[in-house]
């Protein structure tokens, strides 16, 4: 992934109150939140914006709309539902993946490497 790109998405995601980042040689990502309290869709909205189904525009139709918004709503719920800590806790092997979500204020060695999740 371009630097430029992992750039403009660690912005977003401070914007949005997920991480906070702090400058200089020592400086790097955090979480602004426990990873408990942080869900996969917190992530996505805070880079892409809200998610939503539907058709594009002049394509209406009630019951599909209908249909698209029911499916939307329970997708946002599933995402809501899966936090940080499982989705850190789920990769690979089952082994602890992302060791730097342990708790808010702890800073992560290597600047980026909280954003690896």
């Amino acid at each position: 992934m371009p630097e430029r790109f992992l750039l403009q998405i660690l912005r977003s995601l401070v914007t949005n109150g997920l991480l906070e980042s702090t400058r200089g040689v020592e400086g790097g990502y955090r979480l602004a939140r426990n990873a408990e309290d942080i869900s996969v869709l917190d992530i996505l909205e805070a880079i892409d914006g809200p998610l939503s189904l539907g058709l594009p525009q002049g394509w209406e139709n009630g019951s599909v709309d209908e249909a698209l918004s029911r499916c939307g709503d329970r997708v946002r719920g599933e995402l809501d539902r899966l936090k940080l800590t499982t989705l850190a806790l789920s990769m690979g092997d089952g082994k602890r993946a992302l060791q730097p979500f342990a708790s808010v204020g702890e800073t992560v060695e290597g600047n980026v490497a909280a954003a690896s999740f």
